[in-house]
């Protein structure tokens, strides 16, 4: 058998090596300045318009959220809507309005007046807004449409008129008073023993001026029941 593992024929000579080991690099070609500026001029496009962009919609978002909170500002924010509430309660608590109670000494002096308006007790009633003026008048402050009321119960009867009760409006405390209102009740005939009492009211709706005057008349202060809650006069503005 011929050994083939045996050969006489020396190995391939190794190549020689350099002294260090370099990279190759291969340069990579430059861009050339005709190319770059459309890529440039791109690229600063899409800049400006976003800038563009942002700035239109923060324009638009804020004058939407101004408009949004002028039309709805009770819904928009929690405190938008306690602000709201807050203005609105404000403002009613500083409307007109007046209570009056009839003053139960005023029957009883000796220097009742013989003009027929009712006196009212300024320290048992509630005004807001509204002046009180000698004794019978009220005098407007807020200029504006008024409900205004009254309510007067007679105790005596009048043989010779019926029994009538009267709004009374001037346009100031040296104008002549006209009539705005009145109500009649009628006192029917009855046992000696039972209080014979009867209720004029009246209310109206009556647009009124800065300095106007208001009060309540009858034809005899005598007739009327002085008896807490019997007899009252008021308004409020609507």
């Amino acid at each position: 058998m011929i050994n083939t593992y045996m050969t006489t024929m020396a190995p391939p000579p190794v190549p020689p090596r350099l002294a260090g080991c370099h990279p190759v690099l291969i340069p990579a070609p430059l861009p050339s300045r005709g190319r770059s500026k459309p890529l440039i001029w791109f690229l600063v496009g899409v800049v400006m318009l976003h800038v563009f962009l942002s700035l239109g919609g923060f324009i638009y978002l804020y004058h939407y959220d101004r408009k949004f909170l002028i039309q709805l500002p009770s819904e928009k924010q929690g405190e938008g809507k306690t602000a709201y509430l807050s203005s609105e309660k404000q403002e009613t608590s500083y409307r007109a309005l007046a209570r009056m109670v009839v003053d139960q000494r005023s029957h009883t002096s000796d220097q009742t007046p013989a003009s027929g308006f009712l006196q009212w007790d300024i320290n048992h009633s509630v005004l807001r807004n509204i002046s009180y003026y000698h004794k019978s008048w009220l005098t407007i402050q807020q200029p504006g449409d008024y409900y205004v009321y009254s309510r007067v119960t007679f105790s005596k009867g009048d043989s010779k008129s019926p029994l009538v009760s009267k709004g009374k409006l001037r346009k100031d405390d040296k104008g002549e008073a006209t009539d705005v209102m009145q109500a009649y009740c009628n006192l029917d005939s009855g046992p000696a023993l039972i209080p014979r009492l009867c209720t004029a009211s009246q209310g109206e709706a009556i647009t009124l001026e800065k300095g106007n005057q208001l009060s309540v008349w009858v034809q005899d202060l005598s007739l009327v029941n002085y008896e807490d809650g019997a007899t009252t006069f008021g308004m409020y503005k609507l």
